[in-house]
């Protein structure tokens, strides 16, 4: 997308909002409100659009999804080691 990205903003392929959490480069899973700028109010729905002054998009997909199934399928291999 070219351009600011506003609240309203959606995603032209499908409909979703832009101006998300885990949209923005500063989104940090574990970091205070989840986010590497100084935010002042917490936004809880990290997949809803916000206000959030800070938003600054992401450079390329959020891949938290799959690092987290990468940690399940780690867990689940290290578990069947001991599975007899």
């Amino acid at each position: 997308m070219n351009g600011k990205i506003y609240r309203s903003s959606l995603c032209a392929d499908c409909g979703k909002p832009l101006k998300i959490c885990r949209n923005c480069r500063f989104y940090a899973p574990g970091e205070k409100y989840d986010c590497r700028e100084h935010i002042a109010d917490p936004v809880y729905d990290k997949e809803r659009e916000n206000y959030c002054d800070g938003f600054s998009p992401a450079e390329g997909p959020w891949e938290g999804d799959l690092q987290q199934q990468n940690a399940e399928d780690a867990k689940k291999k290290f578990n069947s080691l001991f599975d007899f």
